[in-house]
């Protein structure tokens, strides 16, 4: 399955939606959007993650970069309803204690950042 990539603005965060696979092919394609987005709408990101099925370390390092440039912008990133194969590579790697995760991309927006 391929990477598809769907970004909203609301009033105090972008959504960037990830569907499919984030892998070493897909990663480049994320990594471009998170920094048009950063750049075109703010530095306030919410990456929907919901029908993200797979993710390997290429992903966890566009999520890595993201919050990184979004917190040297005085912004923050979030994630948003990761799913359980998702959840356990950022619970194994400890990312899900240096970004917040939320159950769903409504809570996020409202919640975020804190």
């Amino acid at each position: 399955m391929k990477l598809r990539l769907a970004r909203q603005s609301h009033s105090n965060a972008v959504v960037v939606a990830v569907e499919g696979e984030l892998d070493l092919f897909t990663a480049p394609f994320l990594r471009e959007e998170v920094r048009d987005a950063i750049r075109d709408d703010g530095p306030s990101l919410v990456l929907d993650l919901a029908a993200l099925s797979f993710m390997d370390s290429s992903g966890l390092s566009v999520l890595i970069e993201a919050w990184r440039i979004s917190a040297s912008q005085g912004g923050a990133v979030c994630l948003a309803a990761p799913q359980p194969p998702v959840a356990r590579i950022l619970k194994t790697t400890g990312l899900d204690r240096r970004i917040k995760i939320y159950p769903d991309v409504d809570t996020a927006i409202l919640r975020h950042p804190e």
